[in-house]
């Protein structure tokens, strides 16, 4: 039976990243605000530090394979920093003028973190800060930017990711590994072609967490994702975005706006429904 235009139309595509996932694992409420209401966040210390990093690696490899040394890396760190501040006025006030030289060598340190971790003049990403996307379901496209592909010795696909924090304990590797399963899982369906290992980067420690995952991997990763997408719709049709608190609420900007913390809550937008 053919579709008319109107139905076609009527079927609502959503688009679902990895952090986007990982907000309504973590709080559904979260979400909400990010997503739904889409409320601004300020810009802190944390994140403008992992874009400085990426943003010099990713110069990095701009170079020819000789020039990819620590000390030409970490001399390019004052020049992406002014760059991220001409394209995105939230940095400015983060860090104080007497403050600049330390947050360099924080970046530098970070650096010289990665070159002990790897070699880069050896690597030759086939991609890098790419965009992948695939339409899982009729009304879903999962979606995301990787940090790096490359190929091993054997031609297969390693996709890379790197992170300016440390590694979490072990309890929480597996959650952690969730977005690159994401990635590898979008880069399957798009391609055909199964990445044969996974790595996560973790600068802030120099350790590494690999993993090697197969088709039935893969597959549980999608039924995973499409649950959590039934729990999102659900959660749009009803109009609950319930909290869940837990220790990161005192890391959370929404704070002052959540029921569980006697904040004041605004109203949904009717959009969302």
């Amino acid at each position: 039976m053919e579709q008319s235009p109107d139905d076609v139309q009527s079927v609502l595509v959503g688009r679902l990243s990895p952090s986007r996932a990982s907000d309504f694992t973590t709080c559904p409420l979260m979400y909400r605000f990010r997503t739904v209401d889409r409320l601004p966040e300020p810009a802190s210390r944390a994140t403008a530090k992992g874009t400085l990093v990426h943003l010099v690696l990713e110069q990095l490899f701009d170079l020819a394979d000789e020039q990819r040394t620590l000390s030409t890396a970490q001399s390019l760190v004052a020049d992406a920093w002014q760059s991220l501040l001409a394209s995105d006025e939230a940095y400015r006030d983060l860090i104080g003028p007497d403050e600049l030289a330390d947050w360099h060598g924080q970046a530098e340190a970070l650096l010289d973190s990665y070159f002990k971790m790897e070699n880069p003049s050896r690597v030759e990403p086939e991609r890098r800060e790419f965009p992948v996307e695939f339409q899982i379901a009729d009304d879903l496209v999962l979606r995301g930017l990787v940090d790096r592909i490359d190929r091993d010795d054997e031609g297969r696909l390693v996709i890379v990711d790197y992170k300016t924090g440390k590694a979490p304990s072990p309890q929480y590797e597996a959650k952690a590994m969730f977005q690159m399963r994401f990635y590898a899982l979008v880069i399957w369906r798009s391609t055909g072609e199964m990445p044969s290992q996974l790595r996560l980067m973790y600068l802030g420690d120099g350790q590494v967490l690999v993993d090697r995952p197969d088709e039935s991997d893969l597959l549980n990763t999608q039924r995973r994702v499409l649950a959590l997408w039934d729990a999102i719709k659900s959660a749009h049709r009803a109009g609950e975005f319930r909290p869940r608190p837990s220790t990161l609420c005192s890391w959370c900007n929404f704070k002052p706006l959540c029921p569980a913390h006697d904040g004041v809550m605004p109203a949904l937008p009717q959009a969302a429904r």
